[in-house]
């Protein structure tokens, strides 16, 4: 994308003149915004300024996909020559209701054959759990390089890294929440980001229309057969006591909507979530939570949906078989 070179305060003046006289950002003027103030080519009053206007209104997509496009370039290079990755997660929310039950569903599709790629951070002052906690809490593997995350792909079938490895200037955009008290579109970024070009990518969210919102971004961006839906606490996983919407295109660039029932009629009640061996108990079939495993087998179909272009009914089945026919023995 060709660059514009505008002085950043006329973004800011463009976004920022009030409801009737703000505008918004085409997608080649937010490349160039989002260019220089990863860059470092503006000072923290226009890019605190610039980032809280935005998150007042919020960004359109045609903002989003040239923010997005921007961010990616500065993806560190040797990740993006990863190869054979089937699935992209990017796991910012974080859990602070349920445990992060989707890390088991990502451990059966890895122990089916699939090769998973997962990338998050820990937001400075957030009460959540989030992965890397939850990875060394549980002796899983962290890659802190390109190495290791090939080694550990090969080994396991998945593999996590941080934002601060891959994307440094992006994780600096998500820690400015320790600054302002509220998160910014970088979030949104990172969940978008698939750094190693991965065949598929699966994003979660919180609130209504994102979903849809995430896929008219990829749109914008060429990106296809990505997926999105309203999960648990804005993560990529099932919250099993409702019905859900699963959002997506396919490799054509084409939309579709796959709808999935409820899985769990019982209460939902909030988990211990300073017990993370309740996630390897119920790996290992000592622990029979119903809540969980509705949530793991559901999280897995929709990974299967999004793969394999399979409907709801189908993808439910082959998750519970690949749920029910898990080495058990593997991981912990």
């Amino acid at each position: 994308m060709s660059q514009v070179k505008t002085p950043f305060s006329e973004y800011i003046r463009h976004i920022g003149r009030g409801k009737k006289a703000g505008k918004y950002l085409s997608q080649e003027q937010a490349f160039d915004a989002m260019n220089q103030a990863i860059n470092g080519e503006v000072s923290k009053e226009q890019l605190g300024a610039f980032l809280m206007l935005l998150r007042v209104r919020e960004e359109s997509e045609d903002e989003l996909a040239g923010f997005l496009q921007a961010v990616r370039q500065s993806t560190i290079a040797e990740f993006k020559s990863i190869k054979g990755i089937n699935l992209d997660l990017g796991c910012y929310a974080g859990k602070r209701r349920q445990l992060p039950w989707f890390l088991l569903a990502v451990l059966t599709l890895a122990d089916s054959g699939q090769k998973v790629f997962l990338h998050g951070t820990k937001e400075p002052q957030s009460q959540r759990l989030y992965l890397d906690q939850v990875f060394k809490l549980l002796n899983l593997p962290i890659s802190t390089n390109t190495v290791e995350a090939n080694l550990f792909l090969e080994a396991h079938g998945f593999c996590y890294v941080e934002l601060g490895v891959l994307n440094p200037k992006l994780k600096q955009l998500i820690d400015l929440r320790e600054l302002f008290g509220l998160r910014t579109c970088a979030n949104t970024l990172a969940r978008m980001l698939n750094p190693t070009n991965a065949a598929y990518s699966l994003h979660g969210v919180y609130h209504k229309e994102f979903d849809e919102r995430h896929i008219q971004v990829a749109n914008l961006v060429n990106d296809t057969n990505v997926a999105c839906f309203r999960g648990e606490g804005g993560e990529v996983e099932v919250k099993s006591d409702r019905e859900f919407t699963l959002h997506l295109n396919d490799n054509e660039g084409l939309n579709h909507t796959v709808n999935f029932p409820q899985l769990y009629s019982g209460r939902q009640h909030k988990a211990n979530m300073e017990d993370i061996s309740q996630l390897k108990s119920v790996w290992q079939g000592q622990l029979q939570d119903e809540y969980a495993i509705s949530a793991i087998k559901g999280t897995l179909a929709v990974m299967i949906s999004l793969t394999q272009g399979l409907n709801s009914t189908d993808a439910l089945n082959k998750a519970s078989d690949l749920w029910r026919n898990r080495d058990t023995s593997r991981y912990f």
